[in-house]
């Protein structure tokens, strides 16, 4: 069955309607036939039995299959595919060896033809915007954009971090959160780090976590993260930086520079071994563009940075604000973010959690046009929410990484009196359930 381009909106699951029926009793190990309905966060699939939901990795909307139960929860079932009755005309061949049941965690749709994946992550994107955001079927009508495909579909990511095996071989997470998948081809990284990660011979136990780096200009770098304060002696006969980072993400120096580069929207920006920058570089510039398009400045406007990182939107508005106040938490990025932005002279860096630095802001008698929010996956807390609410910056543009956190401070914002404009989701990883997205929201006068 092919892809449908999915509503705006979805009311809550449930399972169809009809006369009550006894409970059927279900176990660990049972056998069911399922017609999968829709897609859930985190790449399963969902459909029903025993007037449960039922979650399905690696299906489709539209299949159906025979399914093992793995685990029965009180309302909810869990199960593994074992046989597709009914495959949908959007199921393609996986490329990678790693990809499927008990392997690799990193892609959970590489089963999906890409044109499909695109619209059913519109789907949980506006699920989540309905169900948990409370937004009604007008609102997402009138807000939500479809969403803008990754330039590359594959060998995307100039960032990429492996776990290390009892063994002492790196790879990736399996699907059950515990073992490692060593690495032997990933299709998602760029074929540099591939490469690069192909000539290692690391013998160095306490590396727990290894990250493989690459600027946009070809520089590459390791990154080790330990929890031992003992550092190897290493030397490397092939063109790349090897960086420490301590306990605490404290990053230290071995071999070559602390830092790779950048290029985004015409700015080549520094990032410093162990702030954060997105593993999709090349999308950057398209989440830049985006932001720019839904926030136009005049030349007047006092502006906010939060959770600024090393200062890329600042690095791009900043020509057309009157003042940038840019607040980063982790001392290495906001190093980053003064030399980025070195060239001007009406940004005001602040070093601090933005629950520590808005309310100080609020109490100097500070006021700001508007705010840019790029905060974690897992969104603002409780405390920074209510900070940003106190200093109530008239526009908001909010980039998210998560549609449940999206959705969640976004519906604490509609409720403070802000209304949610508009929703611009954008690929920044093919092949797996994540999702970004760029939302404005406007104080309502």
């Amino acid at each position: 069955m092919p892809a449908r381009r999915p509503p705006a909106s979805r009311p809550p699951r449930r399972p169809p309607p009809g006369r009550p029926a006894t409970p059927v009793t279900v176990q660990p190990g049972d056998l069911i036939d399922v017609r999968l309905e829709d897609m859930a966060q985190g790449g399963a699939a969902l459909g029903h039995h025993a007037r449960k939901v039922v979650f399905v990795p690696y299906t489709i909307p539209g299949e159906k299959v025979t399914a093992r139960l793995t685990r029965v929860e009180e309302k909810v079932l869990f199960a593994e595919g074992v046989r597709l009755l009914e495959a949908s005309a959007d199921r393609v061949t996986p490329q990678c060896r790693h990809f499927g049941p008990g392997r690799c965690r990193g892609c959970q749709w590489q089963h999906i033809a890409y044109e499909a994946q695109l619209l059913l992550k519109q789907d949980v994107l506006a699920d989540a915007l309905s169900r948990l955001g409370g937004f009604t079927d007008k609102v997402l009508e009138r807000a939500l954009r479809p969403l803008l495909p990754a330039a590359a579909r594959w060998h995307y990511n100039t960032r990429m971090t492996l776990e290390r095996t009892p063994e002492g071989a790196f790879g990736f997470f399996r699907t059950d959160g515990r073992s490692i998948e060593p690495l032997v081809l990933c299709h998602v990284l760029h074929p540099d780090l591939q490469a690069l990660y192909e000539t290692l011979d690391m013998d160095f136990p306490a590396v727990q976590r290894l990250h493989l780096v690459r600027g946009d200009d070809g520089a590459m770098m390791l990154m080790l993260e330990t929890d031992s304060e003992t550092l190897p002696e290493l030397s490397a006969d092939f063109p790349v930086s090897i960086n420490v980072i301590l306990p605490h993400n404290e990053p230290l120096n071995l071999v070559g520079d602390t830092l790779v580069r950048y290029a985004v929207a015409g700015h080549s920006l520094r990032v410093t071994a162990g702030s954060f920058f997105r593993a999709h570089s090349a999308g950057v510039t398209t989440l830049v563009q985006q932001v720019q398009a839904l926030l136009p400045l005049t030349g007047r406007e006092h502006l906010l940075d939060l959770y600024a990182g090393v200062g890329v939107f600042s690095a791009c508005l900043a020509a057309q604000a009157a003042r940038v106040a840019l607040v980063e938490s982790y001392p290495p990025a906001a190093s980053d973010a003064e030399s980025n932005l070195e060239a001007f002279d009406h940004i005001d860096i602040v070093e601090g959690t933005v629950e520590d630095v808005l309310p100080a802001l609020a109490a100097a008698g500070d006021s700001f046009h508007a705010a840019i929010i790029d905060p974690p996956a897992a969104g603002m807390s409780q405390a920074a929410l209510a900070a940003l609410l106190a200093l109530a910056p008239p526009r908001l543009v909010y980039s998210s990484s998560s549609p449940v956190a999206l959705a969640r401070d976004t519906k604490a914002l509609a409720k403070a009196g802000y209304r949610l404009e508009c929703v611009q989701p954008i690929d920044f990883a093919p092949h797996t359930s994540y999702i970004d997205a760029v939302a404005l929201l406007e104080k309502r006068r």
